[in-house]
Parts: structure tokens; C-alpha cells; sequence
């Protein structure tokens, strides 16, 4: 039962605190469109879109109306397009059409974003699967809506290098391609390790082989509820500040259950999961950062911010789990850098380094995020960064991506605007040491012993 001083503080989260369901992300099953015509095949993806996503936003809105809570983004994932366009596209131009004809849809149906033009390519790649990845530069180019998102190791069969090596590769000539916009196409691109099938947050969303036709799934937020909560508890002990912490986060994700369920009604489409994930955005006091700071540290990247980080993303899934009847996704903390005005201000004050996030990304909800880089970092030091967060998860049974954006034409010291729940970004050092004989090498990294559970 739900009683007023319940209701009084949801509103109280809502109002004061920036408490938001980030999104109601719907994924669809495109496996159905697939024809060896790519004209046909673009026919029916765009009418299979447009058919089961034509009420989403409206939907988000109406349950945003009523219950009093933002949903800031309505999203849809979908079948890795690798896999969809496999008989019909025999260049990377073929993929580019599939590319436009999403992005068409999307603006159609009103979403924020499309996810999934994506390949698993874990331990090997397919023709379809490298047409795709060459297409990415030319088709975040010329598309507004859509993300991509490449899986190229995972703990169960290690790390795919020759599509490290491509990746690194395409992140520089995504970066060219849309130089114009500050390189903007390399935001809404990420390459990942152990990639889940059902996360709702961009631009790693995809809807995985193993779901329904079609599934609603929803990504709470929420920095600003628990930055406000831990004003309370200053200086308590441990034990004091994880139950704060967990308790905080079954509010939150209370809430985004109650959203998942009214959506799924609704819309007559299956619920799938709640994402717990803590995502911060440039507003302040909506800072995963500043949670970090009123445990007990002066900025993100002072010693001890990775176990801080470590007990937040901890007591997070702990609430959270116990307030859905499905949890997936990512659930945890995100650290993005251009995304969170703590971690921001961290960087230009000189405490947190992209190797002090890579040791943080160990124990949050996924990698090195939104960080820009100088345009001029090779495409082999790319490659290495994507070798050295596949690492972190493949060895640690954890999902880790990277979404660098190196910025053409700047370098550190300057500051890039992305705009929107994107923000903007402090221009990061990379280490500039070669690591192009270690990329180079071709092949696969074998998946670790712990991985051989059969």
C-alpha cells in the first residue's frame, strides 16, 4: 500500500532533488524484416518501427502527466542490424541505406534515439558484420538518431583484436567525418565487452536474440535523490552510509517499476527490466561525482574514489534489486565525463585522469565514458584503450565499453560542447606512448581461465 508521506516524498524527490525515469526504451525484434532485397528490407523495418512504436512517446508523456515524474528520454533498441542486413547489403553504402531509412523511423514515431546498428563480434567477425563496421563513419554522418554499438570481447570467448584494431580505426574516421559538429558522431558510439541484451541506456542499447518480438524496458536515474540523502548522514559511519544508500535506491527504483508497468499496460507490449543505473547529467547536484564527494573525498580521483565507488554501485544493486520483479540492463553508477559537472570540474581541477578512471570503471556500471580526447590521438592508442577496458571485463565477468571522442582540431586545454543531456567535456590527456606493434599483432586475446564453468 502506498500512503500519502510516501507520495509527499516521491514528489519531494521530483521536485528538489532531479529524481527522473531516464527512459522508456522499447526493443524490437527486426529479425522478421530481413530480406536478400535491401529496398524490401528497408520497407519493413521502417513499417515494423513505425507499427509498434507509434504510441511510445506518446505514452511516456500521458504516464509523465499523470504520476508527476519525468521521463526525460522514449528510446527504441533493436536487433544488431549486422545481423538483419546480412543478405541484402553486400557494401558498407548498403548498410548506410538501412542506417537512413532508421533514422527516418525514428523521427517518425518522435524517439530521442534508435540503438542497435551494432555487431557482436566477440570472437570473430562475418563478412555482414565488417560491411557494418565500416559503415559506421559514413552513417553517424549522415543520421541525427542513430547509435551504434560494436561487442568485441566478452569472458566467455576473450577479445576479438582484429576488431579492436578496426575499431580504433573507426572511431578516428567517425571522428573526421563529423569534425563539423565537434566530432559529435564518436557520442553515440561505443564499444563494449560482455554487452548486455537488454540495457535501455544509449548508445550500447540493442535488443539482444534472446528477448520477446518486442519488450519495454526502463532506466531510472536519480544522483541528485541520493546526493540529498547523504547530506543527512555526514560523518556516520559505514554501516550508516549504506543504508542510506540502499534505501534511497529501492525509492528510486520503486518508482521507475511503477512507470515500467503503466508503459507496458499500456503500449501491450511486454515489460522486460529495470536498468538501477545511477546517470548523472550536466544539471547540478545531479552529480555521480558529488556523491563521491560527500562520502568523504575532496574531488572525484582522490585516493579512495574507487572504493567509494565500489561501495555506492554495491548498495545501489542491493536496494534497487529487491524493489523490481526484473532487473537487467547495467544497473550501478555511470561515471561519463562530459555528462556530470562533478566529474567535469574534477578533470580541470587535476584530480581525475583518464587512468584513474579507467581504475574506477573496475567497479561501476561500465567504462571509460563520454571523455574527449585530442584529435589527433592515433587510431592504434584508441585501439589500446578499447584492449585495456575489454580486459577489465572480460577478466572480471563485467560489462566495461569506451566511448572516446577524439576531437578533431582540438587539443588539451580547449573544451568541446556537445549540448543537451550530452554537456560538454574538458579536452583529456592520452598517453602517447606506441602501442601500435601490440595492436597490430591480429588475432584473439583467449578467454580466461575462469571463463571454462561448463
Amino acid at each position: 500500500m502506498i500512503n500519502i508521506s510516501e507520495v509527499n516524498e516521491t514528489n519531494n524527490m521530483v521536485e528538489k532533488e532531479n529524481l527522473d525515469v531516464r527512459t522508456i526504451t522499447m526493443g524490437i525484434n527486426l529479425l522478421s524484416c530481413a530480406d536478400s532485397d535491401l529496398k524490401v528490407t528497408c520497407d519493413n523495418i521502417y513499417n515494423k518501427i513505425t507499427s509498434l512504436a507509434k504510441n511510445l512517446v506518446s505514452t511516456g508523456e500521458e504516464i509523465a502527466r499523470e504520476f508527476g515524474v519525468p521521463i526525460v528520454n522514449k528510446r527504441i533498441s533493436l536487433t544488431p542490424i549486422a545481423l538483419v542486413g546480412s543478405a541484402c547489403c553486400k557494401t558498407p553504402d548498403d548498410y548506410v541505406e538501412i542506417c537512413k531509412t532508421l533514422d527516418k523511423a525514428a523521427h517518425e514515431v518522435g524517439v530521442n534515439f534508435i540503438g542497435g546498428y551494432s555487431a557482436i563480434v566477440s570472437k570473430g567477425m562475418t563478412k555482414s558484420d565488417e560491411l557494418l563496421i565500416r559503415s559506421i563513419p559514413k552513417a553517424m554522418a549522415s543520421t541525427e538518431l542513430i547509435c551504434s554499438s560494436i561487442n568485441v570481447g566478452s569472458t566467455k570467448t576473450g577479445i576479438n583484436m582484429d576488431a579492436v584494431k578496426l575499431m580504433g580505426e573507426m572511431v578516428k574516421e567517425t571522428a573526421e567525418a563529423t569534425k563539423d559538429q565537434d566530432s559529435i558522431g564518436c557520442a553515440k558510439l561505443v564499444v563494449l565487452c560482455n554487452a548486455p541484451d537488454d540495457n535501455p541506456f544509449m548508445a550500447g542499447a540493442f535488443h539482444g536474440v534472446s528477448e520477446s518480438d518486442a519488450i519495454i524496458n526502463v532506466g531510472v536515474s536519480g544522483p541528485g535523490v541520493v546526493k540529498y540523502a547523504l547530506e543527512s548522514v555526514k560523518g556516520e559511519d559505514f554501516e550508516v552510509l549504506c543504508e542510506t544508500i540502499k534505501k534511497t535506491a529501492f525509492k528510486i527504483t520503486r518508482v521507475g517499476q511503477l512507470v515500467a508497468q503503466e508503459a507496458s499496460k499500456r503500449l501491450g507490449i511486454p515489460f522486460g527490466i529495470i536498468d538501477l543505473s545511477l546517470a548523472p547529467t550536466p544539471a547540478i547536484g545531479d552529480s555521480v561525482a558529488d556523491i563521491l564527494e560527500l562520502i568523504g573525498l575532496e574531488k572525484a580521483g582522490a585516493p579512495g574514489t574507487t572504493a567509494a565507488l565500489a561501495l555506492l554501485n554495491d548498495q545501489v544493486k542491493k536496494g534497487g534489486i529487491m524493489a523490481s520483479s526484473y532487473v537487467g540492463g547495467l544497473s550501478g553508477a555511470f561515471i561519463p565525463v562530459s555528462e556530470d559537472q562533478g566529474m567535469i570540474n574534477a578533470v580541470n581541477a587535476g584530480s581525475l585522469t583518464i587512468e584513474k578512471l579507467e581504475a574506477m570503471t573496475c567497479v561501476c556500471s561500465v567504462g571509460l565514458d563520454m571523455i574527449a580526447i585530442p584529435g589527433d590521438t592515433k587510431a592504434t592508442t584508441i585501439s589500446g584503450i578499447i584492449a585495456d577496458e575489454s580486459a577489465i571485463g572480460m577478466i572480471n565477468q563485467k560489462t566495461t565499453a569506451v566511448r572516446v571522442i577524439p576531437v578533431i582540431g582540438k587539443s588539451v586545454g580547449d573544451t568541446v560542447e556537445f549540448g543537451g543531456l550530452l554537456g560538454y567535456a574538458p579536452i583529456m590527456p592520452v598517453n602517447s606512448f606506441d602501442c601500435s606493434a601490440f595492436v597490430n599483432r591480429g588475432g584473439r586475446i583467449p578467454a580466461p581461465i575462469h571463463s571454462f564453468k561448463n
